[in-house]
């Protein structure tokens, strides 16, 4: 298993020294996870970082109704920031995650995370950088949910989605309405404009993407 572990790590984490994915591969393991199932829950506490070495997680917050509100992807390569700050403090999350798709991750033992900071310097940066892609991306939520009319929200939302999955969205209506604490009819009369200016096209069980307008 250290052996097929070092392999996945290699080739999804080449910038980290070859120690450091030595070291990786004999204390971490992978776990596969299925289409809906998650990693992490809401009030969890944490005891391992997660890298993301194949398919996609959706991390998002859930209301006291059970409505998600997306913050961003992880995809291959990535790791979740937020374990890798509560292993360290002991903390419960505060986020879910959630395979969107089969998905490949690699857990570590919270207890090496932070000797990892001083130890390899590698991981040091990417720790940070991992700290920083995050808030980035939390701040361009941040910014589409309190500066953006719905319309623009809404293709923010089909902008991201196109990027990590592609241009065939395959979500229900009701779906992206929850996701943007909308109604199902105002998404509707939304994509069905976007439709019509050629933007996209809309199937009975998915959205085809063709060209969104640039906001």
């Amino acid at each position: 298993m250290a052996q097929d572990t070092k392999e996945v790590i290699q080739q999804k984490f080449r910038h980290l020294e070859e120690s450091l994915v030595t070291e990786i591969s004999q204390e971490s393991v992978i776990r596969q996870l299925d289409e809906g199932e998650n990693v992490l829950q809401t009030g969890q506490f944490i005891r391992s970082t997660i890298l993301v070495a194949d398919g996609l997680l959706k991390v998002y917050r859930e209301d006291e109704e059970g409505n998600d509100f997306l913050m961003y992807y992880l995809q291959p390569g990535d790791a979740c920031a937020l374990s890798m700050m509560c292993t360290v403090r002991n903390d419960q999350s505060g986020i879910m995650a959630r395979a969107v798709v089969p998905t490949e991750v690699i857990l570590i033992p919270a207890h090496l995370t932070e000797s990892w900071l001083g130890k390899y310097k590698t991981w040091n940066h990417f720790v940070i950088s991992s700290y920083r892609q995050r808030f980035e991306e939390l701040l361009q939520t941040l910014d589409s949910v309190a500066f953006k009319a719905l319309d623009e929200r809404l293709l923010f939302y089909l902008k991201r989605y196109q990027k990590v999955q592609g241009n065939e969205v395959k979500l229900s209506h009701q779906q992206i309405a929850e996701e943007l604490n909308s109604s199902r009819e105002v998404i509707s009369r939304l994509l069905k404009k976007l439709e019509q200016r050629g933007a996209l096209q809309l199937h009975r069980n998915y959205i085809e993407i063709i060209k969104l307008p640039v906001t």
